[in-house]
Order: C-alpha cells, then structure tokens, then sequence
C-alpha cells in the first residue's frame, strides 16, 4: 500500500531533478559548444548538489542507517567501483556512503538506456554524462569506448559504478545465475549472481591506456532487515533501516594486466562476496563486529549532517521558488516550455545530451588537431 512516506520521498526527488533539470542545468547547456571540459566539470558538480538529496532523505527523514566497513577511500581517486546488485536501488544507496568516503561529483554510473527517457531524472542524468547501456554487448562496446576517451581527453577524473551481475538479485535471476553456473562447471551462488565479466576488464582496459585509473573499489552491500527490492517497496515506504557498505580498495597496480588475468580476479572477487554475504546473513548482520572502517571518512559527521541539512532545506525551498517563478513571470514560463521540448526533441533526434556533449568534443578535438599541423607546416 502507497504510503506518505512514499509519496514525499519520490516527489521531492522528481521535483528536485525536474525543475533542477531545467533551471539550474539549462543555463549552462551552451557551455558544451563552447568548451565541453569546463561545461563537464560545472555540470558535474551542480549535479552532486541533488545527489545530496536522497541521502538526506534516507537517513534524516526516514531514519537509515549507513555502516561503512573495510578500506574506505583515498578522496578523490579515479577508480571503477564494482558492487553486488542486491536491489534495483543500490546505486543510490551507495551515495549514501560516497557522501562520506569519496565526492559525489567525481561518480559516473552505468545504467539500462530506457532511464534516460524519464523526464528530471533522465534530464539530469544526461547532462551528467551517465553511461548507458542497451545490455548487448555488441551495441555497448562502441558507446563504452567512445565515453571513456572521451573522459580520458578531457582528463576527467571519475568513479564509474558498474554492476558486473547486469541486474539484481531475484529468485528468477537467480535461477538463470544458477543455470549458467550448472552449464559451464561452476559453483551455484545463494547471495550473488555470477559476474559477466567482459564489460568489466573492457572498462578496466580503457581507462588503464587513458591513465585515468588509481584503483578498483570492490564493495559488497547488504541489507540486514528490510530489503527494498524495487522502486515500488520506497513508494510503499518500505525504506531500509540499514545499509552496511564493506570497501575492499585494490590499488591499480596490484591488479592483473591480461584480460584473462582480470576475468578471474573478479571472478574470484565475487567468490569472496558469497562467502562474506553468507555470513553477514548467518551471522551477526554485520561484515565487521567493530563496525570501524581503516580508512576514516574524508568527511566528519558533523560536516556530513551540514551538507544533509543544507540539501533537505534547499530543495525543500527550490522547487517552491520555481513554482512562484512560474506563476509571476511570463518569460520564466516560455522558458520552461522551451527547455521540456528541447530535453524531449534532442533526445528522438541525436539520442542525448551525452551524445552530443561527445560529438561537441570530437569537433573541438578535429579543430584542434587541424589548427597543430596547420602551425607545424609553418
């Protein structure tokens, strides 16, 4: 049954994403005609401002609570984070522990491309360069390697999430997992899914030869009461009540070079996972008794609990302050109307603000390169 909690949690984050989409990103979409480095960094960073918000919802509004065990982070390391993908939420979850640990800017997250079609939150993750992905390998390989070089290019440090099991944890899925397992000789799986591993080592490779890679962050998540399976247990108020993060950091220069190499180190990274999930089920709902991380956060908790505090009151503020904008202003309206068409036509015609946030950089790249050998054969 819907319940308020529910309602209120998914309204201010569309509110927040729509309107945030439209007045606070729309301003700076010409900078990506102008120069794409500049508009990636500025976006980035209005985009962590609402990344903000669930995270003080979760915890502030409706009482979860995050426990981060194992190595932490170095802040503001480029790296690939890999998770178990226990419920559709997790990448959102995991926010809750990177307000912490690490920059909310710096994360990239792969996702199915039919969320890129949602307005607000499909808007808002557009602009901020999401990868997206048709989960076919053979339509995803040319996308992957034409973001990362583009991210590499640019010298963007990231923190791509990518989910190597491809979708959450079901019994269906599960039993697909446990078929594949059965097919190829492998071990049968309670807690995770078998990895697919060639998106993973693909990654790792690209942003290897780009030196855009310090290290692999390894993170199992666990849930030791309420699991919120879908969108649609948050919308009945079926929030978590915990959410235990354990970090295992694998410096880039300890992890194999052969593709071969990699496919079974994180193979052997979801073995550890089954093994650490079963005892945190069967044990004492927890992956560490101390519940202390080695790595302190790159935050306190008091400034951790300011930033909540900031984001629950500013976008509490903002979506009624674009609301009276509306209602007083004429101009504030045909701009509003302008930007929904735009958000909806640019899409059916170039297939995404990513898409020609690319195509802008390979221009200025091509101009770059004509105007070097122009000056060379001079």
């Amino acid at each position: 049954m819907v319940s308020w909690k529910g309602i209120y949690f998914v309204v201010a984050l569309f509110l927040g994403s729509f309107f945030g989409s439209i007045f606070m990103l729309g301003p700076f979409l010409p900078l990506m005609f102008i120069s794409p480095a500049w508009y990636r960094w500025i976006t980035d960073c209005v985009v962590a401002t609402w990344l903000t918000l669930p995270v003080a919802l979760l915890e502030m509004v409706f009482g979860a609570k995050v426990v981060v065990t194992g190595d932490g982070f170095v802040p503001g390391e480029r790296s690939v984070i890999i998770m178990n993908h226990r419920t559709r939420m997790d990448w959102m979850f995991l926010w809750n522990c990177l307000l912490r640990y690490s920059y909310l800017r710096l994360e990239k997250i792969c996702l199915k491309s039919s969320l890129k079609s949602i307005p607000g939150f499909g808007w808002a993750m557009q602009v901020a360069a999401f990868i997206f992905i048709q989960r076919k390998w053979e339509d995803d390989k040319s996308h992957f390697e034409k973001m990362l070089d583009y991210f590499c290019d640019i010298n963007e440090p990231l923190q791509l999430l990518i989910f190597p099991e491809g979708t959450d944890l079901t019994e269906s899925t599960k039993a697909r997992s446990n078929d594949f397992a059965e097919k190829n000789g492998l071990r049968k799986y309670e807690y995770v899914l078998h990895p697919r591993t060639t998106g993973f080592t693909f990654v790792v490779e690209c942003l290897r030869e780009g030196n855009n890679l310090d290290a692999i962050h390894d993170i199992t998540v666990a849930y030791p009461q309420n699991i919120p399976q879908t969108e649609k247990h948050l919308l009945n108020g079926n929030f978590p009540k915990e959410i235990h993060f354990h970090v295992q950091r694998y410096p880039i220069e300890t992890v194999p070079t052969s593709k071969e190499e990699l496919q079974l180190w994180c193979q052997k990274r979801w073995e550890e996972k089954e093994e650490r999930l079963r005892h945190f089920y069967e044990g004492g709902k927890c992956f560490d008794k101390t519940r202390q991380s080695i790595i302190p956060p790159c935050k306190s908790e008091l400034r951790v609990f300011a930033v909540k505090c900031i984001s629950l009151l500013y976008w509490t503020v903002f979506p009624l302050g674009m609301f009276a904008l509306l209602y007083l202003y004429r101009f504030a309206r045909w701009y509003f109307v302008a930007m929904i068409v735009f958000f909806v036509v640019q899409q059916k015609i170039f297939g995404g603000l990513e898409l020609i946030e690319l195509a802008c950089h390979r221009y200025f790249k091509k101009q770059q390169k004509f105007i070097n050998t122009k000056i060379k054969n001079n």
